[in-house]
């Protein structure tokens, strides 16, 4: 079974640091072994060439009769038996070996048949300073580490809190904040809006009109990086879908504006038409008409956020009491908990009704309506909502089953709600059945 990992370790900064540390190590790895290779086979021939000398120096005198020195014997105790064996064979050689506690650099070579002639030469500072050299690489490399993760830290750092900051920019617009821009100081063109509006979530005030999709002023700035071509890619992908949005948010209102005149008169028409089924028929498209026109002005003033509220305290249960009752579709209340709430009354009240009113539409009773302190649930028996709806919410025009509708009703009721400050969520029951819950802020 594969480990289990924390989740720092698929960031980009853990991998990165993984990588140089993985890199340095190996780096001062092989780096430290050619230096104390190169330094102890120096060390070690010197040492060597040195013992040799006096080994020469000490055959002569031996074959000459004279004295032999304190450090130089023939057949010492303290001599290696593999040198030895090699002196007595004939040759001469060197061993680094011990003497008394002490390493030492022994050279023997053959006298008088088979004996051998040896000389101890003190090894000590040549040993102490290979240790020393060792523990310099270990300490210097351990430094050079540090330090270089530092840096690179620092520097992926950088990156990476911008490359986290395009992707809040990203969540920011995919949630529907189209003036989000990241502004990277690093791309040549600063694109964005100069609006820069920003929403209330319960006044939603928009002090500059939303329409001015101008490019920033040009700024001095080296050549791009890579996340600063992602930077100005979702900037300009940004403002693109801004500025179409905003070009259909027109249209919805024209349309709607322009439609209302023409279906006044058509309605005053219709009201002079003689009784009969015919003249049912047209004033029943007629209202159906106005209806869908009154729903795109709605949501054309909820896109443009022109909407503000009116708050003040209500009692939650006798609201929805009352929003149910105006719908007249006999739908069940129910109160277990009442509270009250900050809100303003007739957006709230047209929220419960369009929720209402498409679980009737859409769904099967019986319809309920709960009040449990300052959540509200509509819940229906019918087949539930569709999963495009539970997963990315209510689109308009779009109906499930040949139901008649525009798919408006859902779509206004989550931006009053988004108006209010409230919190509107879809979902469908285990048992069956369509939930929307409505979730306000108490006082």
């Amino acid at each position: 079974m594969r480990p289990v990992l924390p989740p720092w370790s698929g960031t980009l900064a853990a991998k990165a640091a993984a990588f140089i540390t993985v890199m340095c190590c190996a780096l001062a790895a092989l780096l430290g072994v050619l230096v104390h290779v190169q330094v102890t086979n120096q060390t070690v021939g010197q040492a060597r060439d040195q013992a040799l000398q006096r080994l020469t120096q000490a055959t002569e005198r031996y074959e000459a009769g004279d004295t032999l020195r304190r450090d130089t014997g023939v057949d010492p105790p303290e001599l290696p038996g593999e040198l030895r064996d090699l002196a007595v064979a004939g040759d001469r050689g060197t061993m680094v070996a011990e003497r008394e506690g002490r390493p030492t650099m022994w050279a023997a070579g053959p006298v008088d048949g088979e004996r051998a002639l040896a000389v101890a030469v003190d090894y000590s500072q040549q040993a102490r300073t290979i240790e020393g050299l060792d523990r310099a690489i270990l300490w210097s490399s351990g430094l050079a580490i540090g330090a270089t993760l530092l840096v690179g830290a620092f520097a992926v750092t950088r990156v990476t809190r911008r490359l986290h900051t395009t992707a809040l920019v990203a969540r920011r617009i995919s949630a529907g904040d189209l003036d989000a821009r990241v502004n990277d100081p690093r791309t040549g063109l600063r694109m964005g809006l100069r609006t820069g509006l920003r929403r209330d979530p319960r006044t939603n005030p928009r002090t500059d009109p939303p329409t001015d999709l101008r490019a920033g002023p040009r700024t001095k700035a080296g050549p791009q990086d890579e996340v600063a071509a992602v930077a100005a890619a979702l900037d300009s992908m940004a403002a693109s879908l801004q500025g179409k949005l905003l070009a259909e948010q027109r249209f919805t209102a024209d349309v709607a504006h322009e439609l209302r005149t023409p279906l006044t008169g058509l309605h005053a028409a219709a009201e002079l038409l003689p009784p009969g089924r015919p003249t049912e028929l047209v004033r029943d498209r007629v209202a159906a008409l106005r209806t869908l026109t009154e729903d795109l002005l709605e949501i054309s003033r909820l896109d443009t956020g022109r909407e503000r509220v009116e708050l003040d305290t209500e009692q939650l249960g006798p609201l929805a009491e009352r929003a149910v009752r105006a719908a007249g579709n006999g739908t069940e209340v129910r109160v277990v908990r009442d509270v009250a709430v900050e809100t303003d009354r007739r957006r709230l009240e047209r929220v419960l009704g369009n929720l209402v009113a498409n679980a009737h539409k859409h769904g099967r009773g019986p319809v309920v309506l709960t009040v449990d302190g300052p959540v509200v649930t509509v819940r229906d028996h019918g087949d539930g909502f569709p999963e495009y709806l539970v997963a990315h919410g209510p689109q308009r025009f779009r109906t499930e089953g040949g139901t008649r509708g525009h798919g408006l009703g859902l779509t206004i009721a989550r931006g009053q709600a988004e108006v209010l400050g409230a919190r509107l969520e879809f979902a469908n029951a285990p048992e069956g059945g369509a939930v929307a819950t409505l979730k306000l802020a108490a006082e």
